[in-house]
């Protein structure tokens, strides 16, 4: 089996104007810019996108959008499509943030829609997933992760499903600097990827990449990382300032 690449990925949610993306970007790319071992991406606010992607220009790291809307255009006023993040240079996108779902009401149902949209527009969907705290202490996290995956995936082909990256991210532990322990995180992990093989079938589950989404820093990444079914991390807070990130970069490098 071919191991996967890492895959360490950057969400700066609603921070950094257009020239701090910049600078920021300028710094990410002096550091790793130049490496293959790990898959290095960044997601700007819609406003950072174009000026971080001139910024990447020549570099191996990759640019992600924070969301799309699942048509290609329209009378859908403050949102962004599929073709305009392809046009200016976009690979990836996050989909589902569990920011989404809570505070705009996103569902499994729009969230499907919006993978199937990035896929067919050669968009890579970095699909979140997860629990709430209380979802957790009643026991419930795997109902509600078997949820979202197989509601989210529907309709998605083995081919199409190749394309895929899951993010899992403990709503609990999003920006709280609490941490599923490495166990906790890998259990989950091992039973996505378990729902993976159920939809797409063993070969194609083994290539998608599953990251590891709640206050991942780089003092817990060594050990979190170097679980059998965590490919990276879906990095919030410790992507706003080049070291942090970079040393996340750098841990997942160290995995053999």
């Amino acid at each position: 089996m071919i191991p996967r690449k890492k895959l360490i990925a950057g969400n700066w949610k609603m921070n950094k104007t257009s020239a701090d993306g910049v600078a920021l970007v300028r710094d990410i790319v002096a550091a790793v810019g130049k490496q293959s071992e790990v898959e290095v991406v960044v997601c700007p606010p819609f406003t950072a996108l174009e000026s971080a992607a001139r910024a990447l220009e020549g570099s191996n790291v990759k640019l992600g959008a924070q969301n799309m809307h699942f048509e290609s255009s329209g009378a859908f006023t403050g949102e962004v499509s599929a073709p305009m993040l392809r046009a200016i240079f976009t690979t990836h996108v996050i989909l589902g943030h569990s920011e989404r779902r809570s505070y705009f009401g996103e569902t499994d149902a729009l969230v499907n829609q919006k993978v199937i949209a990035a896929l067919k527009n050669q968009l890579r969907p970095i699909f979140c997933v997860g629990e709430s705290l209380a979802e957790r202490e009643s026991g419930s996290t795997l109902k509600v992760v078997q949820t979202q995956v197989e509601r989210g995936l529907e309709g998605v082909s083995k081919e199409l499903g190749q394309g895929i990256v899951v993010a899992y991210e403990p709503v609990w532990a999003i920006g709280t600097g609490k941490v599923a322990s490495t166990d906790q995180a890998q259990e989950v992990h091992a039973f996505i990827r378990g729902l993976l093989v159920k939809l797409f079938g063993e070969p194609v589950a083994q290539k998608v990449r599953i990251l590891y989404g709640g206050s991942m820093k780089p003092a817990n990444a060594p050990e979190l990382l170097a679980q059998k079914d965590i490919d990276g991390g879906l990095i919030g807070g410790a992507s706003l300032e080049a070291r942090s990130f970079v040393e996340l970069v750098n841990a997942a490098a160290a995995i053999k």
